[in-house]
């Protein structure tokens, strides 16, 4: 299949779908998708938005609170856009229908969440990424010119490498000009051609052996745009939950939100101790790196497998009100949370670097936008603050239709790009050794790219990681697409620049600790 298409959307989270409605009033849509519709991380967002709302809340103060978690590395430029067009984002989302709680006397009811000096993060209980996902899903299905494309996926972006066209290697000027698409039941591969298109598929969190993140989340759009030489920058920023639920049978990881500990949950660890306040003056409510580093310290000096969260205290029927999923996901394994303190544990969570992109969310490649977890804006720096990444999402995807809208009036279709080219291509024997190299993968980044690391640790990591890589490339170049291997192939990519990211900081700073380099380097 050959189709054409003014804009082509890969992912369909709320950084795709508020894209899509957006540019749909200019022209033909297209939106790929490598699962359902609403099978994004945005649906598992459980705590909120962060968006400045009522006084004594500033734009300065969240702004502050944003350049502080950050760690010295956010682009203040970025925050303050973020920030500043906040409040407009919120209301569109409200007249789209969605509903955020408010308390009886008819003000949101706002939460507080760590590395927040005020209550500010708009919810839905706690789904609101639930909330949001299904009702964007409905006004996409209902719009004329927005075409879905489900259970797809997306093998790599169309640029002049595929035209057999030589790159400037100095200037990198490459374009766009649409996609291969896979349909892993037929294993045959369409082209899409497009005048634009928005890189939106989330995060990396499957490197790992344990994340929050849904199994769709392999880092594939961060991979496409690699491989065709566009700029990825800060990905030895992996941000860890530092409480998700303690159940080594589920994946991904059930998290147990931010904000429980908003709400005044207590961190104890497993002698029932609170131990926060000798890392760090917010205790509980420290930003995410800080917190995760805890624990994990916690954890190594006494030996433990996790450490608890307590929300015993707290008002009963409050709790239950405000987190009722979490109530209801903890009973079914056995906990009472009003009764029971919660096994939690760090694990991954939040891909903080990413593509490249500027003010309104253009990449390094022409015609190329990217949104949401697989961008890097500048806006996270070394350490996402709680409910900022759902807000970045808003805010980069409309300020990306603009121009989008503007750019499409000059680009005409390439139609010199050719189809995929399967020839000779087998259906291979030896597929099953994919699963066993993504285990080995995982188990590679979860032992020696974690939360601490070391240069001996991120040494062992490059040398396997260099072995993996050759045996899945070779599978690659001489088999029938599959959707495995193009996540496995994805997931090395992302791997290596983790890897590579992180061996090229020689400081400890945010959510990247080095043994070897424990202080930070001053920035200006």
């Amino acid at each position: 299949m050959r189709k054409h298409v003014d804009f082509l959307v890969i992912g369909s989270g709320i950084a795709g779908l508020t894209y899509a409605l957006k540019v749909a009033k200019r022209g033909k849509v297209c939106i790929v998708t490598k699962g359902k519709l609403n099978d994004t991380a945005t649906s598992y967002a459980q705590g909120g938005i962060a968006a400045v709302t009522y006084t004594p809340d500033s734009y300065e103060k969240h702004i502050k609170d944003t350049l502080i978690a950050g760690d010295g590395l956010c682009d203040e430029n970025i925050v303050r856009i973020t920030i500043t067009e906040s409040t407009n984002r919120i209301k569109e989302l409200i007249r789209w229908g969605i509903k955020f709680d408010k308390t009886k006397s008819g003000r949101f009811d706002l939460a507080k969440e760590g590395g927040h000096s005020e209550y500010r993060v708009l919810h839905h209980k706690d789904r609101t990424g639930r909330e949001i996902e299904d009702t964007l899903v409905e006004q996409v299905k209902k719009h004329p010119m927005i075409e879905v494309i489900e259970d797809t996926f997306a093998i790599d972006i169309i640029t002049e490498h595929h035209l057999g066209l030589e790159v400037n290697r100095r200037t990198k000027d490459i374009t766009c000009y649409g996609a291969y698409i896979l349909n892993p039941r037929t294993h045959l591969v369409d082209t899409i051609l497009s005048k634009v298109t928005l890189i939106a598929t989330g995060g990396a969190g499957q490197i790992y052996s344990t994340t929050t993140n849904p199994p769709i989340s392999t880092g594939d759009g961060i991979a496409m745009v690699y491989r065709a030489k566009g700029t990825i920058e800060n990905m030895e920023f992996m941000q860890f939950h530092p409480t998700a639920l303690y159940n080594l049978q589920e994946k991904p990881s059930f998290l147990i939100s931010e904000a429980v500990r908003g709400f005044g949950a207590v961190l104890r660890n497993a002698e029932g101790k609170e131990f926060m306040h000798k890392y760090d003056s917010r205790l509980a409510l420290a930003p995410r790196d800080i917190v995760a580093r805890a624990i994990d310290n916690e954890l190594k000096v006494l030996g433990d497998d996790f450490v608890y969260l307590d929300c015993r205290h707290l008002p009963k029927n409050e709790l239950i009100s405000h987190f009722p999923t979490i109530y209801a996901k903890c009973l079914s394994v056995g906990i009472d949370i009003t009764r029971d303190m919660i096994p939690v544990v760090p694990t991954a969570h939040y891909t903080c670097g990413g593509i490249k992109v500027d003010e309104f969310g253009r990449s390094s490649i022409h015609h190329l936008y990217a949104s949401g977890e697989c961008s890097c804006t500048g806006l996270h720096g070394a350490n996402r603050l709680a409910s900022n990444s759902l807000l970045e999402s808003l805010v980069f995807s409309h300020r990306a239709s603009e121009d989008s809208i503007e750019t499409v009036k000059s680009i005409e279709f390439n139609d010199q790009v050719p189809d995929w080219n399967a020839e000779g291509m087998v259906l291979n024997e030896e597929m099953v050794l994919v699963t066993q190299s993504l285990k080995e993968l995982q188990a590679i980044m979860t032992s020696y790219v974690g939360i601490v690391r070391s240069n001996l640790r991120l040494k062992r990591a490059f040398d396997r990681l260099e072995i993996l890589y050759q045996e899945t490339e070779a599978l690659y170049d001489k088999s029938i697409l599959t959707q495995k291997i193009c996540e496995l192939r994805n997931l090395i990519n992302v791997g290596y620049l983790i890897i590579k990211a992180a061996m090229n900081r020689k400081e400890s700073r945010g959510l990247h600790y080095s043994l070897d380099y424990p202080r930070i380097i001053e920035t200006k």
